[in-house]
Order: structure tokens, then C-alpha cells, then sequence
């Protein structure tokens, strides 16, 4: 029966508010709802594959590091989403749930389609077949990681799946213009990467990772528009390059060198000639007077904005992908969409505004010669005509989204400085450096 609260004196009312704090405070420390510690060894563990997407530029790489980075790694808000979802445990870190990556991307690279693959606690879910109620991984990681990083897909794994060793193939693609440059002879340089190959001078050599077989196999190496032709010298190409493993920086040395044949600075021939290492290499490759390369010549890799590891592929019978999307307009995947269409349409305004701001600059400033491609100037670096006051042109050669190299005269690759041999490289690393580490770093595939 309720209190007949208005006979009540002063004395009584304040008394029955504190009876009533009490009780409610007692009541929310002892709550079921409370927040319980909770114990991931009582619960059972099942393998599964996560697909995400990310955005390079905002990232310090992939790959988790020990130390303080200038920004965070990929790697490490993913793992902090699992842990604040309860999915694994945060004492163990990546080793103590079985975290494998399957290609490492480095600082500024991007991925639309990056697998890793762990071990999780499905706590809310049942694991017998007949009674299973599946997590909603997607909405559930989404919700707490920033929109950077966009979870798209998850597949139930084997016990003895790996995201690295299972996968079948990489893709990556590097987004470029035409401006001043030859696609056709682009695409005449790339069909000779096609094949097993030595890559050895296409790639940054580390001598910490003690890397001594650069054989690598290509499987396709194509470019093609991504934007109409209508574009003109703005037109957009897209290198896609697929491959069961690549080097370190492997496919931003190909672009730089890619680069240096569309300008005509060098001949689709110079692709061979890197890959020359030996004279048993000769043999293979498609001239048979080819210079033997067998150290790395100087010369600075492409940009790392263009590039996106696009695709981790594996067997049907490895994965099956799959969403939490309920069929309805308000689902996990519909909402996905959304968020990433509308980071798309502002991206479009950002480049209109880019594009108007430079048909303002042009009417007080004129755009400067256009040396490039030499095979549709005419010109040759021994015929570049000199300015008003006698000094040579200053060359910009690119390497990718809107950045160039400027030199006034250019080196050909050929007669630059050449880098040591790998194996003295690696030796000086042993018994310097390597010889305070008592255990070798294991090499990455796909790494980039």
C-alpha cells in the first residue's frame, strides 16, 4: 500500500528520502546489469576471417608496432575494437588470439579488401550447428571503429586456416592520370613483368629481414582507364597487378619505373634489363643482348597515395563471406553503404573545387612547357629547348599523385650509382646490427 505521504511531518519525509537512497545505491552496486569481469577461458573460442577496408593516408601502415608511431597503425584499432566488443582478450595481444595478416600494407597505402584472420570468443552465440545464433560482426566492429576503417565482410575458418598462407592471390592497383605520359608504352614495360622473375632490383632492399630469394610470380600486370576519355590529359588509369606474393615496396618501384617509360625517359626494354640478375636469367627474358644488373641502381620509388591492396583471394572451400545484413533498407549493409557513398560524393566536391581553383589560377598564370611524353613531343633529353635566359628546363618527372622528381638533367637508370650486392648487404647486417638479435625476422608476403 502506498504512503500517505502528505500526513507526514518535515522529520519523517527527509528520513524516508535517505531510507530510499540507500536502498537504490545498495540496489546499483549489486546490479546483474553492472559491468562483471569477464572471463574469456569459460567461454568457447572458434576461428574466423575478417574483410575491411581502410584508408592508408590516415594510418601509420598496417602492421602494429611496439613502439610510439606518428599515427596509429591500422593493426592496433582494429585489435582495440575486438577487445572492446569482448571478442578477445586484451592480455594476450595479436599472438594470444592467433592474429595473422595477409599482406602488409606500409604507411599511406589503402586496402579495400584486407584479411585477417584470428581466433574469437563468440561469447552471445552458440557454437552447436542446429542452435547457432550468429554475432553481427560487421555492425557490431563498425560501431566502434573510427569510419576510416570499414569492416565488410566475415567467414567462419578451419582450425588451420591461415589469412597469409592460404591465400592464393594479391591484387593491388595504383591509380594514376595520362598527363605527359605514354600509356602504350607503359603497358609494353608491364607485359614483361608477367612470369616468375628475380625482383630483386624492383623492390627496397632491407637487409634486416635477410631476404636472399627475390623470385617472384606475376600473374597479371594490365592498365586500364577508370575515367572517360573525354577527360583528355586528365584521364584517370588504373596498373592492376596480381601476384601470389610481392617484395617489400615491390609495386611502387614498378610504378616509378612504369613512370620513367611513359615520360620516354627510358625504353619498355628497361623492365628486362632490371630483371637481368644473372646470366642464367638471360635465357628467359624476351632480348637476348640485355645488360646484367645485378645491383640495384638508385632511384626513388612512386607515391604512396595511389595504392590499394584491392583484393585477398582465397578457395571457395576456405571462406565463405558473408554480412549481418537483415534484407531490410535500414540494414548493417545498407547503412555501410551509405556511410561510404556519402565519403565518396564529398571526395567529388572536393575535386571539382580543386578544379576550379586551378581555372582561377590560369587566368593570371600560364601553365609551363610540356617536355612529356617524348613520343608525342618529339623531344629527346639531348633536345630540350632552353628558356628565355639560356638555362636548361628544369624536368619533373612524376611518381604519382601530383608529386615529380625536378632535376634539370636526367640520369639514365642504367649508368646511376648501383646499391651493393644483396649478400653483402645481408652479411654487413649479420655481423653488425643482426648479430644482437638472436632471432630472424620472418619475411611478409604480399607485403607493400
Amino acid at each position: 500500500m502506498t504512503p500517505n505521504y502528505e500526513s507526514w511531518s518535515k522529520d519523517e519525509l527527509i528520513a524516508r528520502l535517505r531510507e530510499l537512497e540507500t536502498k537504490k545505491h545498495a540496489k546499483s552496486t549489486h546490479s546483474p546489469t553492472s559491468k562483471k569481469p569477464f572471463h574469456f577461458l569459460s567461454h568457447p573460442k572458434r576461428k574466423i576471417a575478417i574483410k575491411f577496408c581502410y584508408s592508408g593516408w590516415e594510418y601509420n601502415g598496417l602492421a602494429y608496432q611496439n613502439g610510439p608511431t606518428p599515427l596509429p597503425t591500422v593493426e592496433d584499432v582494429l585489435f582495440k575494437a575486438f577487445v572492446k566488443a569482448r571478442l578477445v582478450d586484451e592480455t594476450g595481444g595479436l599472438d594470444g588470439c592467433g592474429w595473422e595478416k595477409c599482406g602488409r600494407t606500409d604507411r599511406g597505402v589503402s586496402a579495400a579488401g584486407q584479411v585477417v584472420s584470428l581466433w574469437d570468443t563468440p561469447q552471445n552465440t552458440s557454437l552447436h550447428p542446429s542452435t547457432r545464433h550468429e554475432l553481427r560482426y560487421v555492425s557490431i566492429l563498425n560501431r566502434v571503429l573510427p569510419p576510416t576503417i570499414r569492416v565488410l565482410a566475415w567467414s567462419p575458418i578451419s582450425p588451420d586456416f591461415s589469412a597469409r598462407f592460404n591465400c592464393k592471390h594479391r591484387h593491388y592497383k595504383y591509380f594514376f592520370t595520362s598527363h605527359g605520359l605514354d600509356v602504350s608504352l607503359m603497358q609494353s614495360a608491364a607485359n614483361r613483368l608477367v612470369g616468375e622473375h628475380d625482383f630483386r632490383n624492383l623492390c627496397k632492399l632491407d637487409p634486416g629481414k635477410q631476404i636472399t630469394n627475390f623470385h617472384r610470380c606475376v600473374i597479371r600486370a594490365q592498365i586500364n582507364p577508370v575515367s572517360p576519355e573525354s577527360d583528355g590529359d586528365n584521364r584517370v588509369y588504373v596498373f592492376d597487378l596480381v601476384g601470389s606474393a610481392f617484395l617489400y615496396h615491390q609495386v611502387r618501384h614498378i610504378m616509378a619505373i612504369l613512370f620513367l617509360v611513359g615520360t620516354g625517359l627510358e625504353q619498355p626494354s628497361i623492365i628486362s634489363a632490371l630483371m637481368n640478375v644473372c646470366h642464367a636469367e638471360s635465357n628467359s627474358l624476351p632480348e637476348s643482348q640485355l645488360p646484367l644488373v645485378d645491383r640495384k641502381p638508385e632511384y626513388q620509388m612512386a607515391d604512396a597515395l595511389p595504392l590499394m591492396l584491392w583484393d585477398c583471394a582465397y578457395a571457395d572451400s576456405d571462406v565463405t563471406w558473408q554480412t549481418d545484413d537483415d534484407g531490410t533498407e535500414s540494414g548493417t549493409g545498407s547503412d555501410l553503404y551509405h556511410q561510404l557513398h556519402s565519403i565518396h560524393q564529398r571526395s567529388l566536391i572536393h575535386t571539382v573545387l580543386d578544379e576550379h581553383f586551378l581555372t582561377a589560377a590560369t587566368q593570371y598564370h600560364s601553365p609551363p612547357p610540356q617536355y612529356f611524353p617524348f613520343s608525342q613531343t618529339g623531344l629527346t633529353p639531348h633536345t630540350l629547348p632552353r628558356s628565355n635566359l639560356g638555362r636548361e628546363p628544369v624536368l619533373g618527372v612524376p611518381l604519382g599523385a601530383g608529386t615529380y622528381k625536378r632535376s634539370a638533367k636526367y640520369v639514365p637508370l642504367l649508368e646511376r650509382k648501383r646499391l651493393d650486392h644483396v649478400d653483402v648487404a645481408n652479411e654487413r647486417w649479420r655481423i653488425g646490427r643482426g648479430s644482437k638479435y638472436s632471432k630472424q625476422k620472418t619475411p611478409d608476403d604480399g607485403i607493400e
